[in-house]
């Protein structure tokens, strides 16, 4: 008998930057995905079940790579499912800005250009603060193939 041939291909499934859960488990602070975008749960109500049905779900969010774009408020039964996206924060150090381009240190050493100064206060706290020479650490959020500077923090000296 001859062995088996246990030679196998890798491929990509394909898999999708989101997840389903249902409405009645999201919680405050969540991440969720309206209209194609990621989005933060900013505040959530729920109604009690009436004689017109089902449970309903109230979500304010605001999206979530922008953090100024505040949506218009959602209502859905409690008992359907929504898609979520996983969202992931990394630290990288600020060492230059360029042409509205932000110069990060990753961790593994590589140096990383392609990421655009975010806009409005904290763009501005960001080119103030590496103007001043101060060495700072950048929050980035990467969420549904796109990614963002949304917080800076002083380094540990």
């Amino acid at each position: 008998m001859a062995d088996a041939d246990l030679d196998f291909q890798t491929g990509d499934a394909g898999a999708s930057a989101t997840f389903p859960m249902q409405c009645s488990a999201l919680r405050k602070n969540g991440f969720v995905v309206l209209k194609g975008r990621p989005c933060k749960i900013v505040e959530m109500s729920t109604s009690k079940t009436g004689k017109h049905g089902h449970a309903k779900l109230e979500l304010r969010q605001c999206g979530l790579l922008d953090r100024n774009e505040t949506l218009p408020p959602s209502l859905s039964p409690s008992a359907i499912q929504r898609r979520l996206s996983s969202a992931h924060f990394r630290y990288s150090q600020l060492i230059g800005i360029q042409d509205g381009y932000l110069s990060l240190l990753q961790d593994s050493g590589e140096v990383r250009e392609d990421l655009r100064l975010p806009e409005g206060d904290l763009g501005k706290e960001i080119e103030s603060k590496f103007e001043a020479g101060e060495e700072i650490l950048i929050t980035v959020l990467s969420a549904m193939n796109e990614e963002s500077a949304v917080a800076i923090k002083a380094m540990a000296k």
